[in-house]
């Protein structure tokens, strides 16, 4: 599949990969930094932003959209950051085509399975009658039926547009995101090991990655080291940015 992405500023490619609901639009603050750097390309995963919807998606072929991606930039590797999904899909990138891949940075996610806890998200999306509303406001409206946290219903609402009509629709593909949010949360069955730099970044105030995951970690990423922000949950690049950018650039210098 033919990702959307964006690229910005010259030097190693940096390839960014969001998390689930996300898109690359939550990374260009941090990322022109980054662009300081490296050329950084800012990927929409299928099913996500502006790239293709699929009734296909595992990790599987989300790992083969990006090796698309590197061919079609006639890229022999590059570095990989991703957050939450994103990250799950690095690692798996990274063990089944290490030399695809240079560095890696993992952020906030273990290479485990969790079971599904997007439950409340899929309601909310659902809750907005996508023909009735004239207004974001009103999307947040209809939204507030469901209790989740402020920050968590504007992160959701930064996922509504219009089409080409001028209909109000949601960017992700979200009945198969709902029908596949099992092997969203799933482990890590294949063998192999990535040999090169790893970088996991975990939130103190997130639950994420725990100490019983550190043995796993260090298994298949033996050149691994976990560094945790300090005050920082889940969304460590939006909670605090500016730790995470010195820690990641520190790393791939």
């Amino acid at each position: 599949m033919k990702l959307h992405f964006r690229t910005l500023g010259e030097g190693k490619p940096l390839i960014i990969l969001h998390g689930l609901f996300g898109s690359s639009d939550n990374w260009q603050t941090i990322g022109k930094v980054f662009a300081e750097r490296f050329k950084v390309y800012f990927v929409d995963l299928r099913n996500h932003g502006n790239s293709p919807h699929s009734d296909e998606f595992d990790y599987d072929v989300l790992d083969h959209d990006l090796i698309e991606l590197l061919d079609d930039e006639g890229l022999e590797k590059a570095h990989v950051l991703g957050h939450s999904l994103g990250g799950k899909v690095g690692m798996h990138m990274a063990i089944r085509f290490p030399g695809r891949v240079d560095q890696l940075v993992v952020i906030d996610i273990a290479p485990k399975y969790y079971p599904p806890h997007h439950q409340d998200v899929f309601k909310a999306f659902r809750s907005v009658d996508l023909t009735s509303i004239r207004s974001r406001k009103e999307a947040s409206d209809q939204m507030s039926t469901i209790p989740l946290p402020f920050g968590v219903r504007q992160f959701i609402l930064k996922n509504l547009t219009r089409n080409e009509a001028g209909e109000f629709i949601w960017k992700p593909n979200i009945d198969t995101l709902e029908i596949v949010n099992d092997k969203i949360g799933g482990g890590f069955g294949k063998k192999g090991v990535f040999g090169n730099p790893t970088l996991f970044i975990a939130g103190s105030e997130s639950d994420y990655i725990l100490p019983e995951d550190q043995e796993k970690i260090n298994r298949l990423f033996p050149q691994s080291k976990i560094e945790t922000i300090t005050d920082a949950g889940h969304w460590v690049h939006a909670d605090k940015p500016e730790e995470l950018r010195n820690m990641v650039l520190e790393f791939l210098k």
